[in-house]
């Protein structure tokens, strides 16, 4: 099996890539190369350097995605984008590369099929940023993809490019509709939705995290883990299984800011609870105002998807896997 991870810089990407390092079998088969791309060089596990090679690459420049494809892979992860905050903030940016570089690749795996049969599993990263307000109390897989921001119109139009290509047998794809993930590691980054993981990674190394919102704003989230555990079932999914509705809503937790911040005090203590410093932010808060809140994901329960239950787990799973257990 060849695989193509595009975005693998990224913290899903890194994650997904430190998984298969560690699981060999996970994605079916015998992985005989592994070809890591994103717009800075990612880095290849150890235990994968036979295997992976590794380049920086701009899914969004004319020709890019043609060479990635004439490797002719068996499975894509498409990972890559612009982050909610700054595509609402550069309009063109967002477009280029959440959009265009998407239908580039999409239309260089059908070149590729045209000289010679060829259908590869895509495995994409969408998200609930498709969903606009208003909203019903729990949003099911088909209620109305309406998004209210440029990331969100940008996912959305993605998804019905891979439904459409899927259907006419240009590939076999999958969309993965995420949840927002938290905690993520690493350093704050210019999504919308960062201070959600900021105000628990921060106070639990010691250091202050700002907080934007009210504690009553309510979001759906699941942890890198269950992310990677997203990515990896889709990758080896039955996809009759799933039917012409390509895209799945992914199961998560529906919590408030506020039942964040008491996990973290369950977990860490008011020490780290001290640490989250109020400093509401008008532009923040009208984003996340037409956000979902929680869903219907039995549908993708259904196909084998699993997610935490309860923000404790998800705050130490981050603890477990980022910070050897230490707090």
């Amino acid at each position: 099996m060849d695989v193509l991870v595009i975005g693998a810089a990224g913290m899903v990407g890194r994650k997904l890539v430190e998984h298969i390092a560690a699981h060999p079998d996970c994605l079916g088969g015998d992985i005989r190369s592994l070809h890591l791309v994103d717009i800075v060089a990612p880095s290849a596990p150890a235990a994968l350097s036979s295997i992976a090679d590794c380049a920086a690459v701009d899914l969004s420049t004319a020709g890019t995605a043609e060479k990635l494809i004439s490797r002719r892979p068996d499975l894509v992860f498409h990972l890559a984008a612009i982050v909610s905050g700054e595509a609402e903030a550069d309009f063109d940016k967002g477009y280029r590369v959440n959009l265009d570089g998407s239908r580039d690749l999409f239309d260089a795996i059908r070149a590729e099929g045209q000289r010679e049969p060829y259908r590869p599993r895509v495995v994409f990263a969408s998200s609930i940023a498709v969903f606009g307000a208003p909203f019903p109390e729990t949003i099911p897989d088909e209620f109305l993809t309406a998004p209210l921001t440029s990331y969100g119109a940008q996912k959305a139009i993605t998804e019905l490019l891979l439904a459409d290509y899927s259907r006419r047998g240009v590939f076999d794809g999958i969309g993965i509709r995420l949840p927002t993930v938290c905690v993520r590691p690493g350093s704050p980054n210019k999504a919308a939705s960062g201070f959600f993981s900021n105000i628990l990674r921060e106070p639990l190394v010691g250091i202050e995290a700002v907080l934007p919102v009210s504690e009553d704003v309510r979001h759906w989230f699941a942890s890198p883990r269950s992310a990677v555990g997203f990515f990896v079932h889709g990758a080896t999914l039955d996809l009759d299984r799933v039917g012409p509705r390509r895209n799945l809503t992914m199961p998560g937790l529906s919590a408030t800011v506020g039942e964040e911040i008491a996990a973290l005090q369950r977990v860490a203590g008011t020490k780290a609870t001290s640490l989250i410093r109020r400093e509401p932010d008008p532009v923040i808060m009208g984003i996340v105002a037409g956000w979902p809140t929680a869903f219907d994901a039995s549908r993708a329960a259904s196909l084998g998807f699993t997610a935490e239950t309860s923000f404790d787990e998800i705050i130490r799973a981050h603890v477990e896997d980022e910070l050897a257990g230490v707090i």
